[in-house]
């Protein structure tokens, strides 16, 4: 056995480009809807050693870039299915597009490749992966907003658990996310160590280790906190979601699944694409007109506020617009992918606007250039969206204080919470309709990972699911399937004081980064000297 895992190594060197992208694939099986992190940490520890033999630093930057680009491929390819949901551009773009913004997304961990080769090659391969693990949290970092940024998925992402346990991400509290994806490198180069001084067999009880911290259920306490909820997942399909003769149906949905007639306080939550209508005034009377027979902005209000209860608020997303006048004609300027909040009268008591905006789907970069070429939005429409200006926590009395993140604005580590005025708990409304069979369950997943480390529950209502409501620890507590139609009444659980991270940000796995670097350049350096010496 021995002999046969020597040739299977020695053709891993030998080929170290092709093993580099078989690994890649491996890689991104740790991610959900797989989950299967048995194989991606072995995947990911491989890598490490065969990324320590490459001959030059150029060598090392080609193996990093296909490991990437064969990784977040496989991980990335629910945006495929974002294309079978417009008209306007065949779906085999869908399968195109995929591999062609990996290309860019796989140029990071060929930089952090190349930085641990330049800065540690000579290095023992613990020390090597040590750096390696500090370059990987920095070029993740530049992920996630360098060209407005696009960080999913982080690596670190494997070492979540179950929905009733966070595994080793309970970590993310003093590390952050980018720090937790330097965690899963050192821990590669820990098997690759154990496996290199003690045989191949070495890996299996750290791994054992690993599996136990894993799945080891977390007790959840009962009883946690005042406001009540309900949250809806109304089933509005991507092919129906925008067509006028469904508006009214869509509605009655909706509000068949609030309950209404409550009038006992309550905090309501729909999903990001849950009201056609326009609900702010003073736009010109046509946009109304277009988008429902109510063509009253204050009457559509003060149905929804008959619908949640004279004492509820509502937190819905809504399309809002913004006009410039030319020549004495009223245009749209922009729209806002927005969220207000609604109170029992049907007063619009806070607004938030989407800061972080979908390229390609609700924006078209470069359009004067892409345009004319046959490029569109994913997102039906031709006017692009205006970003709003980032984190804000709205005062909803009795309700609470609710941050807002509006579909995958989720997934920006460090940029969920306003930790000048930090909420009690996240909204996070979304549509995963798009996104096939990997998309939904990869987004909750990363809506965990900020529960864990900003130390806040996360309520989800999403059109078509994976809807959920997720505690301060990163457990579900209560969830609805994709697919179904369904409704969660309950408490919202509380939040814990504010953490490590929640008061630093990125700057706190930045730190770690920094701190890996130098530790696996200088250690070794000194050990060399004294060994001189002694």
């Amino acid at each position: 056995m021995h002999a046969r895992l020597e040739l299977v190594w020695n053709r891993a060197l030998h080929r170290p480009g092709l093993t580099s992208l078989l690994l890649g694939l491996a890689a991104a099986c740790g991610y959900p809807p797989l989950h299967a992190w048995w194989i991606a940490l072995p995947a990911v520890a491989i890598f490490v050693a065969v990324l320590h033999k490459a001959a030059s630093w150029r060598a090392a930057a080609w193996q990093g870039w296909l490991f990437g680009w064969a990784h977040l491929t496989l991980a990335n390819n629910w945006i495929a299915t974002a294309f079978t949901h417009q008209a306007k551009m065949p779906e085999f773009f869908g399968w195109l597009a995929v591999p062609l913004l990996c290309i860019y997304l796989a140029v990071y961990p060929a930089l952090a490749a190349a930085a641990a080769h330049l800065l540690a090659k000579r290095k023992q391969p613990l020390a090597f992966g040590v750096v390696l693990a500090g370059a990987w949290i920095i070029t993740e970092w530049l992920r996630s907003w360098v060209f407005t940024g696009y960080p999913w998925p982080p690596l670190g992402l494997i070492l979540l658990g179950p929905w009733n346990t966070p595994g080793l991400a309970a970590l993310l509290p003093w590390l952050g996310t980018y720090a937790l994806s330097g965690l899963v490198l050192l821990i590669a180069a820990g098997l690759v160590r154990g496996a290199v001084r003690h045989g191949w067999w070495a890996p299996l009880a750290p791994l054992i280790l690993i599996a136990f911290a894993m799945h080891v259920p977390r007790y959840v306490p009962k009883g946690e906190g005042v406001i009540a909820y309900t949250l809806v997942q109304p089933l509005l399909t991507q092919d129906e979601i925008n067509d006028p003769t469904k508006f009214e149906e869509q509605f009655e949905q909706i509000a068949r699944l609030t309950a209404p007639g409550r009038e006992e306080p309550r905090l309501v939550l729909w999903p990001e694409s849950a009201v056609p209508d326009y609900l702010e005034d003073g736009y010109p009377q046509r946009y109304y007109d277009r988008m429902t027979a109510n063509a009253d902005p204050k009457f559509a209000r003060e149905r929804i506020g008959s619908v949640i209860g004279p004492e509820a608020t509502l937190l819905s997303g809504v399309v809002n617009l913004d006009f410039r006048e030319k020549a004495g004609i009223t245009t749209v300027a922009s729209a806002r992918n927005s969220v207000l909040a609604i109170d029992g009268s049907g007063a619009i008591t806070g607004h938030y606007a989407k800061a972080h905006l979908v390229p390609y789907g609700e924006y078209l970069p470069m359009r004067t250039v892409l345009e004319p070429l046959g490029m569109s939005r994913l997102v039906a429409g031709s006017i692009d969206y205006r970003e709003g200006p980032g984190p804000r926590t709205l005062d909803l009395g009795e309700q609470g204080r609710a941050g807002i993140q509006i579909c995958y604005e989720i997934v920006f580590s460090g940029q969920v919470a306003d930790r000048d005025d930090r909420p009690d708990y996240i909204f996070n409304p979304s549509n995963d309709g798009w996104f096939g069979w990997w998309g939904p369950p990869q987004h909750l997943a990363q809506a965990r990972l900020r529960a864990i480390e900003e130390g806040l529950p996360v309520l989800r209502s999403t059109t078509t699911g994976i809807s959920a409501v997720i505690d301060a620890n990163g457990i579900v507590r209560a969830s609805i399937a994709s697919g179904k139609a369904d409704a969660i009444n309950g408490i919202v659980p509380e939040a814990k004081a504010p953490t490590l991270f929640g008061r630093y940000g990125n700057a706190l796995p930045l730190a770690w980064a920094i701190a890996l670097i130098v530790l696996g350049v200088a250690v070794p350096r000194l050990l060399a000297l004294r060994a001189a010496r002694g």
